[in-house]
Order: structure tokens, then C-alpha cells, then sequence
């Protein structure tokens, strides 16, 4: 559990440390890159399938069910193929480490997973956006701590994520504060030892979801900790797949079936709270109604672009704020998006939902 703290030069060690166990499962290599190359010629531009060929099938994940839980709930048709497995995963590292398995053909993620498995030499696409205004993540302090502003982060041990959303959250909240890298300590964890780590007093800070955030202050809100709230928002909630799987038509087809599926029930999640937080966090996630409540009051509604230019922006920006501190090598975005799937999810939500 225990990791050293990153700060400097010492970056790039992290980095490397991080990246060689993946790197080196997946067997990466100059011959593997050319390879990878090579398959994406012209996928992009060959045209979706108009119906989805009898016995295909996908590998979707659904971290905490909730997928299936929307489509049971919104009453949603059956999709036009097989699920063959719903992999209970959400975090980016997992992700991508499922990819190169071939256990996974499709996931939803926030910006940053599709630009960390870029840097590593894998090849996926973005098949479709949800754009978020409104914060996901709140910083939370370990129990006793005095930290009050992202300002008072300055010479504390952070918990960091580079390959997840909390990672690029906590980056650009620096940014915005005027601290740099090496006034800080990146303790490099990923997201699912956060709460280990602020509870055992390893870090002072750690970006937690709004969603995991009551459960924490529940048990240790009595002993001084507490949260610090900033108007940082990850903007990207997204889907992405693959590009071996997007290269098989049948699949492709598949995936753009699926997306209206998964535009309908995140609108409808939002049009009912009071059954979502009876059915998903109380009855699945053990949470009280009260605690429920305050995590919907703070959800975003969904916003499903005809057009991808502001999710380019973003992304090209959370690329190069990755690149300034050395994580990642520059490079451009727009390779990242597939813009055969563009407008599916806008067309099958109402005109509200549409942004």
C-alpha cells in the first residue's frame, strides 16, 4: 500500500514504475505500435452497419451494475445482440488493462483513461460523450487535518491517480490555485486505496467521488475530517472501445445500437431520483435515503453533443496539462475520437439533453 511520495524529477521514475508492469503484461514493442497503426487504417472512415448481424456480441463493463440496473428501471427495448458478460469495472487502469485481455470490449470512463492508454501504445476510440458542468469529485482532508483550501495543499502529500478522472481533477485545481507541481506531493495510488490512505494518515488529500464522499465523513467527519469543495469539473463522461473491436463491423454496429441504450438511461436516472436512490444507493450501495438524496442534488443532468468540438478542446487541454508536468508525451487528441459515432447519442435523447 505504502508509496513514495513524487514531486521534481522523481515524476518520471513514478511514471515509469507505473506504466512497466502494464507495459510489460502487454508485451509493447515498436513492432506492436506499427502493428496497432496499421489496423486503424481507414476503420474510422468505413460506414456503421445498418443492422447488427445475428450472433454478435459485446463485453460491457458496468462498474456496480448500474447499467443494467438503468435499463431494467428506464424499461428500456432489448438490445439487438448478446451481452456476454457485464464486467463489474470503472476505474481506468482496470480498463485498460481489460482491453489488452480482449475481456472487455467497451467501458465508460471519464477524459483522461483514453489519453493514458494512448501514452502506453494502445490503441482505443472515444464512441461517445456526456458532457459534466458541475463537479464530480470533492477533496477530502484525513481525520484532524487544518486544510481548508486547495491553496493550504501546498508541501501536503496528495493522493494522485494519473491514469483516472480524480488524477486530472486534482491537476487542474492546482493550476488554478497557482501551485505547482513541486510544491506538492504526489503520492502515486490509485483511486480505490484512496480511502485507505486518507484513513491511515499516508496522504493529507484525496479527490473523492460526490457519491463516496457522505460515507467517509460519516465515519470520520467526529474525528476533524472534512472536505474542500472547488468548482473543478472533469467534463468528459464518456464512452470507448478498442480499436480491434471497433475494426469488426459487426461489433461496430453493435456499439452504436447500444449507445442510445446508454444515453436513455442516464436520462432517466436523472429524471427520477427518488427511485434511483431507493433502488441503486440504498439498496445496493447500503447508504441512508438522507445520504442519497444529498449525492442526486448534486448530480449533473446529461448533455449529449451533435458535436464533439468542445470534448476535443477539453481533452487537448487535459493532455497538455498532463504533458507540462511530464506525465505523458504531447500529442494531438483528435485521434482519440471515432466521428462515425457522433451524433448517435443527441439523436436518441430529447432536445434538452441535446448540448
Amino acid at each position: 500500500m505504502s508509496s513514495p511520495p513524487v514531486s521534481g524529477f522523481d515524476r518520471r521514475l513514478f511514471l515509469t514504475s507505473l506504466l512497466g508492469a502494464t507495459a510489460a503484461a502487454a508485451g509493447l514493442s515498436g513492432c506492436a505500435g506499427n502493428s496497432a497503426a496499421a489496423d486503424t487504417e481507414g476503420a474510422s472512415t468505413k460506414p456503421l452497419a445498418d443492422k447488427v448481424p445475428v450472433g454478435t456480441s459485446l463485453k460491457i463493463a458496468s462498474y456496480q451494475n448500474v447499467q443494467q440496473l438503468q435499463f431494467k428501471l428506464a424499461k428500456l427495448p432489448k438490445l439487438p445482440f448478446t451481452v456476454s458478460s457485464w464486467v463489474n469495472l470503472g476505474a481506468g487502469p482496470d480498463i485498460i488493462n481489460a482491453f489488452r485481455a480482449k475481456s472487455l470490449d467497451l467501458a465508460n470512463n471519464a477524459g483522461i483513461p483514453p489519453i493514458q492508454a494512448h501514452y502506453q501504445g494502445f490503441d482505443a476510440k472515444i464512441v461517445a460523450i456526456n458532457i459534466t458542468r458541475k463537479p464530480n469529485y470533492v477533496f477530502a482532508t484525513k481525520p484532524g487535518s487544518d486544510i481548508r483550501t486547495v491553496e493550504d495543499f501546498k508541501g501536503k502529500q496528495l493522493a494522485f491517480s494519473q491514469g483516472q478522472a480524480q488524477g486530472v481533477v486534482l491537476l487542474r485545481a492546482l493550476k488554478k490555485a497557482g501551485l505547482k507541481y513541486d510544491d506538492v506531493k504526489l503520492v502515486p495510488l490509485t483511486s480505490n486505496q484512496f480511502l485507505t490512505a486518507l484513513q491511515s494518515g499516508q496522504v493529507d488529500i484525496a479527490p473523492l467521488a460526490n457519491s463516496q464522499a457522505p460515507a467517509y465523513l460519516k465515519q470520520y467527519g467526529g474525528k476533524g475530517a472534512h472536505v474542500v469543495k472547488t468548482d473543478v469539473v472533469d467534463l468528459l463522461n464518456l464512452l470507448w472501445a478498442p480499436q480491434s473491436v471497433l475494426n469488426d463491423p459487426a461489433k461496430a454496429a453493435a456499439i452504436a445500437a447500444y449507445i442510445p441504450q446508454w444515453a436513455k438511461g442516464q436520462v432517466w436516472q436523472y429524471e427520477h431520483p427518488d427511485v434511483w436512490d431507493e433502488e441503486f444507493y440504498v439498496k445496493t450501495q447500503n447508504l441512508t435515503l438522507a445520504q442519497a438524496k444529498s449525492i442526486t442534488d448534486l448530480a449533473n443532468k446529461p448533455l449529449f453533443p451533435p458535436s464533439w468540438d468542445e470534448a476535443i478542446k477539453w481533452e487537448q487541454q487535459t493532455a497538455d496539462l498532463l504533458a507540462e508536468g511530464g506525465f505523458v508525451k504531447k500529442f494531438d487528441v483528435s485521434t482519440l475520437f471515432d466521428h462515425r459515432f457522433e451524433s448517435i447519442a443527441a439523436k436518441a435523447v430529447p432536445a434538452e439533453y441535446r448540448r
